[in-house]
């Protein structure tokens, strides 16, 4: 079963929550955040440009020109391949574990599993960034202390969800923790 609702994220901007759930212990929600739009990256390209363009004026150097177109495409590959990401997906099942997964702009892809023996708890937390932020993320347990916890992995780090969309997930997440917990484990 799937279905896809739409949120936003906490500077308004629109996101899609796609949920798909394969099984009673298995889920993936998939976030997704706007492309890039074509109307700033031409604003940034034409304001680089146009500055060259009158550094150029002024000192008669054609390799002002040519560093500039140069160093715009550099940018726009290095921010395409290294910074925006079009999609975050995170794939619970309850016998193997959590898996993150974001897909940049340029097609790249970075994926993070964490084995359900680490899994403490999944919660919502909140930030103080010049406002009350709320993110979603993962404790690990801690292999020393069992009541402690190793380290909080936030979930959704791009996208910058609202707490409703991360309301959404965090029962998902907790119905499959609990289903993991009420299922025994065979030797």
């Amino acid at each position: 079963m799937e279905d896809e609702l739409s949120f936003s994220d906490i500077c308004g901007g629109r996101l899609a929550l796609q949920r798909r759930h394969y099984s009673p212990s298995c889920r993936e929600f998939c976030l997704s955040c706007p492309r890039l739009s074509l109307r700033s990256l031409t604003a940034v390209t034409c304001t680089v440009w146009l500055a060259a363009y009158g550094l150029f004026t002024l000192c008669e150097n054609s390799m002002i020109l040519s560093a500039a177109i140069f160093i715009t495409l550099l940018g726009l590959l290095g921010y395409l391949h290294f910074v925006k990401i079009d999609q975050e997906t995170l794939l619970i099942i309850d016998s193997l574990g959590i898996q993150l997964t974001s897909s940049y702009a340029s097609g790249k892809e970075s994926t993070t599993f964490i084995e359900m023996g680490k899994v403490k708890d999944v919660i919502i937390n909140e930030a103080i960034y010049m406002k009350v932020i709320y993110y979603l993320c993962i404790l690990l347990n801690d292999p020393v202390d069992p009541q402690g916890i190793s380290q909080v992995v936030p979930v959704f780090q791009s996208a910058k969800p609202r707490l409703d969309c991360l309301t959404e997930v965090y029962r998902s997440c907790q119905e499959i923790l609990a289903h993991q917990k009420a299922t025994p484990t065979s030797p």
